[in-house]
């Protein structure tokens, strides 16, 4: 059996980030060989990987990219802040992100199977989760076409990497309002960005709502139809873009903001880690 030093395991827990006892067995069963023991480690990992899949992965970090024709932005969780803020993680995210903006993904699916390296994003998630000790999985990913981006991440954590962020794209020239816009976003939590975007389905859900509220306050029975229809527009207040009031002065909202500012948006995304 080849003797195994302090500084073989120093080195491959720093090319791993595999725990101490782990590296050792794994380096004393492949008798000294690296490369075998790495097959050992991973092989491990793998088995937990199996074990780890029903877990919740509440944690993790939200990233973006542009490129000249389109911004990618991802959400790629895992179980604990500990490993949501280790290097490893951060690093995984930039490499995970860079491989699906040059790929064009679009959906998780086919972001897994995207190349990096030698390797697919899929398998690298996988491997990386092996090391990790974790469940580390893709959740989610938007990629958005434009010639102009607003991009805001949010860290709610200092210790802690992006865990809010949101992607912008317009038309326009005035940045720094279309950065606000961004930030807004990030703290209104919109959901569409025009009331035709709405389902109906959901409109008329809300309608009976207030309808029945309406009705159970007592309020006039001529009365109602105006009343119902104000509470309505104060549903799409909510969740439309330019019809909620702007973060930083509530006396307007957002659509006279964009006007104002001669900016016009085509579309935005916003992650949240964990929601």
């Amino acid at each position: 059996m080849a003797d195994v030093t302090l500084a073989d395991i120093k080195a491959l827990r720093e090319r791993l980030g595999t725990g101490m006892v782990d590296t050792k067995n794994a380096l004393v069963e492949a008798d000294g060989d690296f490369d075998r023991a790495v097959e050992i480690l991973r092989l491990k990992g793998a088995k937990g990987n199996a074990k780890r899949a029903d877990r919740s992965t509440s944690e993790g970090l939200i990233a973006a990219i542009r490129s000249a024709t389109a911004t990618t932005m991802i959400e790629l969780a895992c179980e604990t802040d500990f490993v949501a803020k280790g290097d490893k993680f951060v690093a995984l995210g930039e490499t995970v992100l860079q491989a699906l903006a040059d790929s064009g993904a679009e959906t998780v699916d086919t972001a897994l199977t995207a190349p990096v390296g030698a390797t697919t994003v899929g398998q690298l998630i996988s491997d990386e989760a092996a090391t990790l000790g974790e469940k580390v999985e893709l959740r989610r990913i938007i990629r958005i076409p434009g010639d102009k981006f607003a991009i805001y991440l949010h860290r709610t954590n200092k210790d802690l990497p992006p865990q809010v962020g949101v992607v912008v794209a317009y038309a326009g020239d005035d940045v720094e309002t279309a950065r606000s816009i961004a930030q807004h976003i990030s703290f209104a939590d919109p959901q569409y960005l025009h009331r035709d975007d709405v389902p109906a389905s959901h409109v008329e859900a809300e309608r009976r709502i207030v309808e029945e509220i309406s009705r159970g306050e007592g309020k006039p029975e001529a009365a109602l139809p105006k009343i119902i229809e104000g509470r309505v527009n104060g549903f799409f207040k909510q969740v439309v873009l330019p019809e909620q009031d702007y973060a930083r002065d509530n006396k307007q909202i957002v659509g006279r903001v964009l006007a104002d500012a001669g900016l016009s948006v085509s579309a935005f995304a916003r992650f949240k880690v964990g929601a």
